[in-house]
């Protein structure tokens, strides 16, 4: 189902439970609220049922494979069920390899570490930085940011026809911007990698948390994304795709687990031979809790419907964002447009406010979480503000005091979780904020707009 097509119909399911959803804190003009989490673009609060999962677990876990006690054995059948779990949840083809790791960046890091030597790899300015700067020891093209799904298939297209037919490449992409939270033309942009000989790798950090991902209906090479953003804590991620360029790799790092055989040689020296499957990405051992929680959650999502999911969230895009456009000092940063399909994610600047006065003021006065600053996408975000790098300062810091001209963003992001009054509470701050001004008074303390409460 099309996010673009998804009737607005707030019945469609209720928000699922999620941990934090009681918590209340206190506002700097007194009293308390319960809590609205709206940076679920940066951490996910966790589903109640993964962390019920996780509790009913946690008495039982032990060491993973080769142990030979009971505990030890259930955590490893436990392990690698969930390695099937995560392989069903992306729908990944038969001979995918599906590799635990840290995060999304921890994934990107490793998969740039396996490219072959020469490799290509053309990356839009538009990446989070999880996927735009790990690729190091690669020859790099860096492609202009798009302003249509058309134009981001052309611009890759032309820069994949200048390069060597017969030599690696990669093409790497995002599903769904951290910043816009706009949906990218990923099965367009795989067919025209693939017509050009050369692989792609999805990042679906900020995609599927939100949609139904699958590797084989896109067509797309490897896929990798982080737990804490599909609402699962422990800070695990995952990298699922091809096997080659993995097998013939060196461990991304060498120690127990990877290794199959050791053996010292007469000259004094060790040979290795090394795991050919998963386990070879896998050194030291693994996060068996995080990896549980993967996929509990992506059972979760399978078992709540994404069909649903996407209908819900899309009501409560059309609301925040009806919302903020009856305000006339409120810009929404956009790559293509009002019309475009989108996650919960969204990001704007307000005419006259720093944004993390902005943003300071949502927490303290409303009790609403949201994030400011850059993103980690500073290129994508420049260019949305046609703001000069040289300018910028640290992703998060302010560059002007409370009141001045803003040169970073606001991002107000959810999920599965939100409930109705989250976004409607926001939506009333926006107004009142921009139409009354704070209540508080705020001062700039380690480079963050905070009250000021020394009166």
């Amino acid at each position: 189902m099309s996010v673009s097509t998804v009737a607005a119909d707030q019945s469609v399911c209720a928000p699922l439970p999620v941990l934090g959803r009681d918590v209340t804190v206190p506002l700097v003009t007194g009293g308390e609220v319960t809590y609205a989490a709206l940076d679920y673009a940066a951490s996910a609060p966790a589903l109640q049922r993964v962390w019920d999962d996780v509790a009913a677990y946690a008495p039982y876990y032990g060491s993973v494979h080769r142990g030979a006690g009971y505990l030890s054995q259930l955590s490893t059948d436990l392990f690698e069920n969930a390695r099937r779990t995560v392989a069903e949840f992306l729908g990944c083809r038969a001979d995918d390899q599906v590799v635990f790791t840290r995060s999304t960046t921890d994934s990107l890091n490793l998969l740039a570490a396996a490219l072959p030597e020469d490799c290509r790899v053309f990356v839009f300015e538009t990446e989070h930085h999880a996927s735009l700067l790990p690729w190091r020891d690669a020859r790099v093209t860096y492609l202009d940011a798009p302003r249509s799904h058309r134009e981001a298939v052309e611009t890759l297209e032309r820069a994949l026809a200048g390069r060597d037919p017969h030599g690696p490449a990669l093409v790497c992409v995002t599903g769904a911007s951290n910043v816009t939270g706009e949906l990218w033309p990923v099965r367009e942009l795989a067919a025209a990698a693939h017509a050009h000989g050369a692989r792609i790798v999805l990042d679906a950090a900020q995609l599927a948390p939100h949609h139904p991902v699958s590797v084989a209906d896109l067509d797309v090479d490897w896929v990798a994304f982080s737990g804490h953003k599909l609402y699962a804590p422990f800070g695990s991620g995952v990298l699922a795709g091809r096997a080659d360029w993995l097998r013939e790799a060196e461990p991304y790092l060498a120690g127990g687990g990877a290794s199959r055989k050791v053996t010292r040689r007469a000259d004094g020296g060790v040979d290795v031979e090394w795991h050919e499957n998963a386990a070879r990405h896998e050194a030291g051992s693994p996060n068996v809790i995080g990896a549980y929680s993967i996929a509990s959650a992506c059972k979760a999502l399978t078992e709540a419907g994404f069909d649903a999911l996407v209908a819900r969230e899309r009501y409560l895009i059309e609301q925040v964002r009806a919302g903020l456009a009856e305000v006339p000092e409120v810009r929404i940063l956009s790559l293509f447009g009002d019309d475009a399909p989108r996650v919960g994610v969204i990001s704007f600047v307000v005419e006259g406010w720093n944004s993390s006065h902005f943003a300071a003021a949502l927490s303290a006065e409303y009790g609403i979480g949201v994030r400011d600053g850059l993103f980690c996408a500073h290129p994508l975000v420049r260019t949305l503000l046609g703001s000069d790098p040289q300018t910028q300062g640290e992703c998060g810091a302010p560059e002007a005091a409370p009141g001045e001209k803003s040169l970073n963003a606001i991002r107000v992001s959810f999920g599965a979780g939100t409930p109705d009054e989250h976004v409607e509470r926001f939506v009333r701050a926006v107004r009142e904020l921009v139409a009354d001004g704070a209540k508080w008074n705020y001062r700039t303390e380690d480079g963050r707009c905070v009250p000021d409460t020394s009166a």
